[in-house]
C-alpha cells in the first residue's frame, strides 16, 4: 500500500510527517512544525490535538464543537510557510506567518472560489512541548507574479490567480 503525502506540504509521506503527532507518538520540535501539524489536524478533523496543542487547552473544552463544524465546513487545500522566526529546539517562543488555501464545504453547485487564511501565529514552548498562542489576521497574500500560487496548484501566480 502506498503511503500518501502528508497535508501540510512537507512532502514527507504523512505516516512519517504529522501522523505520529496527532496520534500522540511525538511532540511537534520546532514552532514550525507544529504549525504544520495543527494544518494536518484541521486537514484530518483531530479536533482533540488541536485543543492539546493551544495553549489553555484547559478552558477551551467549549470550543470542541465549533472547531467540529468548521472542520465540517472547510476543505483545507494547500499550505505556505512563509516566514519563521525563532521556534527551533533551543528557543522558548517562535513565530510562524503562513498562507492556508480552503474551499468551503457543502455550498450549492457551481464553481466555488478558493480562500485564504493568512496568518502571524505564535508559539511558545512549555514543558518541552510547542504550543500555540495566538495569531494575527493578515491581509490577502499575493507573491510575486513568478512566484508560485498560495492556492496550492503549483502555477506560478500569474497563471492562476493573478
Amino acid at each position: 500500500m502506498m503511503s500518501r503525502s502528508c497535508p501540510c506540504g512537507s512532502n514527507a509521506t504523512f505516516s512519517d510527517c504529522c501522523r505520529p503527532c496527532l496520534d500522540g507518538e511525538r511532540h511537534a520540535p520546532t514552532a514550525q512544525a507544529l504549525m504544520r501539524s495543527r494544518y494536518a489536524a484541521f486537514c484530518e478533523g483531530a479536533v482533540e490535538y488541536l485543543l492539546a496543542t493551544h495553549l489553555g487547552a484547559e478552558n477551551r473544552a467549549g470550543e470542541r464543537e465549533d472547531l467540529r463544524r468548521s472542520i465540517a465546513g472547510t476543505h483545507w487545500i494547500a499550505l505556505t510557510i512563509l516566514d519563521t522566526r525563532k521556534g527551533g529546539v533551543a528557543d522558548t517562543t517562535g513565530i510562524v506567518d503562513f498562507v492556508a488555501a480552503f474551499r468551503p464545504r457543502g455550498l450549492a453547485p457551481g464553481p466555488v472560489e478558493i480562500g485564504q487564511m493568512h496568518e502571524r501565529s505564535r508559539f511558545v514552548r512549555q514543558g518541552g512541548r510547542w504550543l500555540y498562542t495566538d495569531g494575527d489576521a493578515l491581509a490577502p497574500y499575493v507573491p510575486g507574479r513568478n512566484e508560485r500560487c498560495w492556492c496550492g496548484s503549483g502555477r506560478k501566480y500569474k497563471q492562476c490567480h493573478g
